[in-house]
């Protein structure tokens, strides 16, 4: 399919430039050419809907732009037809939920997040807030801005189906019922206190399945499924000399080193204790109740590693080798089904321009945990204490600062069954994927009391999450991948799935 501008779509009639623009994922009865055409109609609408969600910072871990995110979230699901929308207090940053009764047999629900990572503007080709179009070699125009595809544009995208739907004067195929929370970029600390509200937990038990929209698509247009994702726990460690008992209690001149013990050398040993040679975890039993992959994962596996890119892969994590220079296979094995410990930062002392000669009193270091099945984020905290203090280290602080389990769904649950056919009807050979190796809070969901299975769903590419640059195509002019209104309409077509999947 060579791509459409949006003169040749403006120009065309309504079902003319459905069938031209969308010939893969239109259903085989044509009385979807009137929300086709409002998908067209609405795309100015649509972006600009997005643009607005870009240009509100709502970034949890600053607390910054949180109760006017939240406000966003809220009229933006009004406006898309949810009859009641409330927002819900937590511990820290709200959730909102929301209900959409269409009067249909089914009911389905909707996880989105409506906060975004940090930024440092000075990394940005495109200033983060702006949500400017631009234009990118090998993709077409795409919008750039924090929260771009993680998660504001096919949250968006989704958005924009729903008013379509009713633009076109038909209802939703499904029920809805949307939870939403504001603080997944730091681990989703408090997300249970909203699922776990009476009403909340009632709505979501009448729900057959929920789903988190996406955009799916790699630059080759591969699209892959995943059947579940890792679980994460954040977490600080803090050595300082007040706790240790060593060391300085505030900083002093570095001449001191020679007879005052270093706070921040104790925890660069701790750090080392935590990790082989190798780099690969050592903590003691972290990965005890770690199950291994069932014969049926590593055959799944095979199959994906055989069709997925690894030029691709690499290219889109600027990255020349594996970890252990581990071939294609082996590295995907890891990526999936082992566990990781990852220093995301480590800050001690004064790190400007120039010396400053200090010996610091305190140090700190930004961790993340990926936990597999069967591991748990209470066993992984308790597992990393227990270690440290027997190794001298019970000291360090240990901060966990959010997190969750992991989560699993069958590949035969309706929502993953409707994505296969919704892929396949485009065209598409979807790729079914064991896991994320990535974590999102889907065992709220998927693990007791709900038991519901969970997935993600959406045609259309973009990259960079918590990244500089991070983008979302709009208008693409790769054959191979959707833009806005290809990613609008899978939606349309993914909930019309849903409500006949068997």
């Amino acid at each position: 399919m060579s791509p459409l501008s949006r003169r040749e779509f403006l120009g065309a009639t309504a079902a003319s430039a459905a069938t031209l623009a969308f010939p893969q994922i239109l259903r085989s009865d044509d009385r979807l050419d009137p929300i086709q055409a409002e998908i067209i109609k609405r795309h100015g609408e649509g972006v600009a809907r997005l643009q607005e969600w870009v240009r509100q910072p709502s970034i949890a871990a600053e607390n910054r732009g949180m109760a006017e995110g939240c406000e966003l979230m809220m009229r933006f699901a009004r406006e898309a037809g949810f009859q009641q929308v409330t927002r819900i207090p937590t511990d820290g940053q709200p959730g909102v939920f929301a209900t959409l009764d269409a009067g249909a047999a089914r009911t389905v629900g909707l996880y989105f997040m409506y906060d975004v990572k940090q930024v440092d503007p000075s990394e940005w080709s495109s200033p983060p807030w702006e949500a400017a179009l631009v234009d990118k070699p090998g993709f077409g125009k795409v919008l750039i801005g924090r929260g771009a595809v993680n998660q504001k544009g096919p949250e968006a995208a989704f958005l924009a189906a729903l008013h379509a739907i009713h633009g076109a004067g038909r209802k939703c195929p499904v029920n809805l019922v949307l939870v939403a929370e504001g603080e997944e970029e730091i681990g989703s600390p408090h997300f249970r206190q909203v699922v776990r509200r009476p009403e909340v937990s009632a709505a979501l038990k009448r729900c057959n399945s929920v789903f988190m929209p996406a955009a799916s698509q790699d630059p080759d247009g591969t699209v892959t499924v995943s059947l579940g994702a890792k679980g994460v726990v954040e977490l600080e460690l803090v050595s300082s000399g007040e706790k240790w008992g060593r060391g300085p209690k505030k900083d002093v001149h570095s001449s001191n080193r020679a007879r005052l013990d270093s706070p921040t050398f104790h925890l660069v040993q701790a750090l080392a204790t935590l990790v082989n040679a190798d780099g690969d975890p050592a903590i003691d039993g972290f990965a005890d109740a770690v199950r291994p992959a069932s014969a049926a994962q590593r055959a799944m596996l095979d199959a994906a590693a055989a069709r997925l890119s690894e030029d691709t892969a690499k290219r889109l994590l600027s990255a020349d080798h594996w970890a252990h220079d581990l071939a294609w296979r082996a590295s995907l094995d890891r990526f999936l089904f082992t566990p990781t410990v990852n220093i995301e930062g480590l800050v001690a002392g004064y790190t400007g321009p120039g010396g400053k000669t200090v010996l610091p009193h305190r140090a700190v270091a930004k961790l993340d945990l990926r936990l597999v099945p069967d591991m748990t984020f209470e066993g992984a905290v308790a597992a990393l204490k227990a270690h440290l203090a027997k190794r001298g280290f019970g000291d360090v602080e240990v901060n966990p600062s959010g997190g969750y389990d992991p989560t699993s769904t069958e590949a035969d649950a309706p929502v993953i069954r409707a994505a296969m056919s919704v892929y396949r009807r485009a065209k598409l050979d979807p790729i079914l994927w064991p896991r994320n190796a990535g974590s999102y809070p889907g065992y709220v969901f998927t693990a007791e009391p709900l038991k519901l299975p969970a997935g993600h769903f959406g045609l259309g590419h973009g990259s960079g999450a918590h990244a500089p640059d991070e983008y979302y195509v709009i208008e693409s002019t790769n054959p191979k991948v959707m833009g806005w209104d290809g990613a609008v309409r899978s939606f349309v077509d993914y909930l019309h799935e849903l409500a006949t999947v068997a």
